[in-house]
């Protein structure tokens, strides 16, 4: 083993030895995999080995359909089969909501050039003849789904990153590691220290132990999952025989099952409610290639729901059952990236679905490491996306609850209680007490919307308008006749000071800081000229900014600013976190409230819009910003914890005159609709440039120095392809939730993608005829890949609802930006459950057009 290397990669699963191989393909060839046994010997050799390309997150669903067609390649360079059987795949529902989930994940498919087909129960029996069709309602069809060896698989993997001159070392433990003051890496092993320039810690089972060898607790937790063989079936290999194909695979949200055939019988699996944490402490490093004790009373439920679905299976025999720990994030996405406080220290894991994702993972993590960007919007698998309130025990409980939860639907305005309340202001108790419905904001709860005295302050969970609608509507209509109060506690905080601060804020930014105590609207771009943050900055004082940006983002941007800062002092950060809370009046009687409530001027002359103070509110010391995302008349007032119950109850006492109400999240959200405001991560995120997303007002391209200013400037001057647009849909009972196609009856090809299926499977009849064949070729297709006469998909929407004081229900979404400027009738639709609903481009905001009334 050699005394040097650039990179240590510490882990030989599937995850492990996908970095290694991407980074040696990228060019890096002083690398290094280090395993404490064999290579597999910790999840990967055990796992179903089933793959598939469908995500809730469309952009982990492109890296998921990146590593299905990478299996061809790694066969091809190492030699090494990964028995990959590209059967497809069919999802069941039973009930009518289930039908609807599925109707969403075929329209989001649209747009991501997927192939998936909405089929019925007969059909679906016709592909799998052991379930009883009487069962479900529908099902969808994905021709690219199978599974593969997994053992076979990273092998591949790792003879491709050999050829490609990795090297591989085997039984030798990594037992600790330091890290010298020129940021060089010493990794010791059992075999001796080995000195990197980078870590890439892919420790699966170990992920944890090998964290808290530089002080982190990582927030993943491995749970035991069991599936078990049957022993050969007649029906199975009478249906290879009468068509020559295998059975494909299903899935069955009602009995938390999948299965698939496996070799002559069938592989059925299960995510129980019954679930177990595996080692949730310490994971013992004698593990190895070890199966844990089965417990089928665990998943009888389970079975006994399958065995009624799938009588065919409920006769066989069971050969073998398997259970083993896989681990699992707090939301069930890998977590990927550099460790944000730590240099040259990355992370590649609880990737459980290690098949499916473990490919598009190595690609972003290598893209990362050796161009300083992943190349893809990978937010919902960073590292970052976690605060320091994701514990251990916080971990643990929201693990087991996705865990359970893996097959059942996610209403969009479902709240999950496991690990709640982590993080409170003062004001939570005042906020039940108040019939409040609270909702979790990156560990914080927030007053979502506020059900009347006597009703239970719960939402009625569903896919369309719910028990809320009357009421945000009603909290909407109050704070547009009026003036209302909202808690804003959950917003990023941070204070930026020192003699280079303002040098340093704008390089990070695109517009101008303000003069001394005014405001500018910013974005933040990477070197690619993509929007990487949108922030609030207030001139305090002398060396002295506020920032505001997302909470969800905090560490993600504290990441990305300590990258930046200057290496000789001369700017600190401090993020506030929840020692700085706040709250936001606003409405046409805001002004009136706020100067009942200071000593001071607060007249549109001497506090204009956008204007900073600090100033005393309700006697508690504050600072006050004219600004508020409702787009009236409003401020945000911010102060320490002690003071926030001080400042609301006088907020409320004295706003009684003016007929002040609490309005919720949802309220805000819906008026920012009607004002075209963009969201943070939906409609700003880093697949987006600045003249895409139509924040062209915050560009100053005439400061030559801030980051990403050369992209965004070849952005402008070839124009962009893509433009932000705000939509009135003509909505029935159902408003858009985000990622819905956006179809437009245009004879004009906008542009072409990357197929992201490089091959795919047939669908046939229960005689074995051919009855479909998936769009298989490889290279481009038109842009969303979907025709019907003259309407296409040209888009997709990121976030929308209804706004209840224009009483339209709107959305926002993004289209070629030649189509952008054209409001005309009949040329939109936007596909809603189903349904394709009439659509406009709304080009003025529908509130207050012109800006007056914040300006007012």
């Amino acid at each position: 083993m050699k005394s040097h290397a650039k990179v240590i990669v510490i882990g030989g699963g599937v995850v492990g030895c996908s970095v290694l191989y991407h980074l040696a393909k990228a060019g890096w060839n002083d690398i290094m995999l280090i395993e404490r046994s064999e290579l597999t010997s910790g999840s990967s050799w055990h796992a179903a080995g089933g793959f598939h390309t469908l995500n809730g997150d469309p952009n982990v669903a492109k890296l998921q359909a990146y590593t299905v067609q990478l299996y061809k390649e790694i066969e091809e360079l190492s030699g090494q089969s990964c028995s990959l059987h590209l059967t497809g795949g069919v999802m069941l529902a039973d009930s009518p909501e289930r039908m609807d989930f599925l109707r969403l994940a075929h329209a989001k498919g649209r747009y991501l050039g997927m192939d998936t087909e909405l089929i019925t129960p007969a059909e679906a029996k016709a592909m799998f003849p052991l379930m009883d069709e009487k069962n479900f309602v529908g099902a969808m069809w994905d021709p690219v789904e199978g599974h593969l060896d997994p053992s076979g698989t990273t092998i591949a993997y790792s003879k491709a990153a050999k050829k490609l001159g990795a090297e591989i070392v085997l039984r030798n433990r990594v037992v600790e590691l330091t890290q010298e003051a020129d940021g060089t890496w010493n990794v010791v092993t059992e075999q001796g220290t080995v000195k990197a320039e980078h870590v890439v810690n892919c420790g699966g089972l170990w992920a944890r132990e090998v964290g808290r060898m530089v002080g982190i607790e990582l927030p993943l937790l491995a749970m035991e999952h069991m599936y078990l063989l049957t022993e050969p079936m007649p029906e199975v290999e009478e249906f290879n025989a009468r068509t020559g194909r295998e059975m494909v695979g299903v899935l069955d949200f009602k009995g938390e099952i999948y299965t698939r055939q496996e070799r002559n019988g069938v592989l059925l699996g299960t995510y129980e409610k019954a679930c177990k944490p595996w080692s949730p402490i310490n994971t013992p490093w004698d593990f190895g290639h070890e199966l844990l004790q089965p417990d089928i009373d665990r998943i009888a439920p389970s079975l006994e729901v399958g065995f009624r679905h799938f009588p065919g299976i409920e006769k066989a025999g069971i050969k073998q059952i398997i259970n083993g720990p896989f681990t699992f994030a707090p939301d069930g996405n890998p977590l990927v990236g550099p460790v944000p406080g730590l240099s040259n220290y990355w992370v590649a894991c609880a990737v459980m679905a290690g098949f499916s994702q473990g490919g598009g993972v190595g690609l972003a993590l290598s893209n990362w490491m050796v161009n300083g960007d992943p190349g893809f919007d990978v937010w919902g698998m960073d590292v970052a996306r976690f605060g320091e309130w994701a514990t251990l025990r916080y971990t643990n409980a929201k693990v087991r609850e996705n865990y359970s939860r893996r097959f059942s639907i996610r209403f969009p305005n479902e709240e999950l209680p496991a690990a709640r309340p982590a993080q409170t202001t003062p004001l939570y108790d005042t906020m039940l007490a108040n019939n409040a419905v609270m909702g979790d904001s990156w560990g914080l709860e927030t007053p979502l919307w506020f059900a009347p005295r006597g009703t239970e302050p719960k939402d009625s969970v569903s896919f369309r308008r719910s028990n809320d609608f009357e009421h945000v509507g009603a909290e909407v209509r109050a704070v547009r006749e009026g003036v209302g109060v909202t808690e804003i506690a959950n917003f990023a905080k941070y204070e930026v000071s020192g003699s280079g601060s303002e040098d340093f804020l704008n390089r990070l930014m695109t517009n101008r800081m303000p003069r001394k105590r005014r405001i500018v609207l910013t974005p933040m771009l990477n070197e690619s000229g993509k929007l990487i943050g949108d922030f609030t900055i207030a001139h305090a004082d002398t060396d002295r900014f506020m920032v505001w940006g997302s909470s969800a983002a905090a560490r993600y941007h504290m990441r990305w600013f300590e990258k930046h800062l200057p290496k000789d002092g001369s700017v600190r950060i401090h993020r506030f976190d929840q020692t700085l809370v706040g709250l936001s009046i606003a409405g046409p009687k805001s002004r009136d409230l706020l100067q009942k409530l200071v000593d001071t001027d607060v007249s549109n002359t001497a506090f204009r819009f956008m204007d900073y103070r600090e100033m005393a509110v309700g006697g508690a010391p504050a600072i006050v910003n004219r600004v508020t995302y409702t787009g009236d008349l409003g401020y945000e007032i911010w102060m320490q914890p002690a003071y926030q119950r001080l400042v609301y109850e006088s907020i409320k006492e004295t706003g009684s005159e003016f007929g002040i109400v609490d309005f919720g999240m949802r309220a805000l959200l819906s008026m920012r609709l009607e004002k075209n405001f963009p969201t943070w991560f939906r409609e700003l995120r880093p697949i987006y440039g600045p003249f895409e997303g139509t924040m062209d007002r915050f560009i100053r391209m005439e400061k030559n120095d801030f980051i990403g200013r050369e992209a965004a400037a070849k952005e402008r001057e070839q124009g962009p392809k893509l433009r932000r647009v705000s939509f009135v849909v003509d909505a029935l009972d159902a408003d858009v939730m985000g990622d819905e196609p956006i179809w437009a009856k245009v004879s004009t090809d906008y542009g072409t993608i990357e197929k992201p299926h490089g091959y795919g499977a047939q669908r046939f009849d229960e005689t074995g005829k051919e009855v479909r064949t998936s769009q298989a070729d490889e290279g481009a297709s038109s842009i969303r890949g979907i025709i019907d006469g003259d309407w296409r998909v040209v888009g997709w929407v990121t976030s929308g609802g209804y706004a209840h004081h224009v009483q339209k229900s709107m959305a926002q979404g993004y289209v070629p930006a030649a189509l952008a400027g054209n409001d005309g009738e009949g040329l939109f639709e936007i596909e809603i459950l189903g349904a394709r609903r009439p659509a406009r481009i709304n080009i003025e905001p529908l509130f207050d057009p012109t800006g007056a009334k914040m300006r007012s």
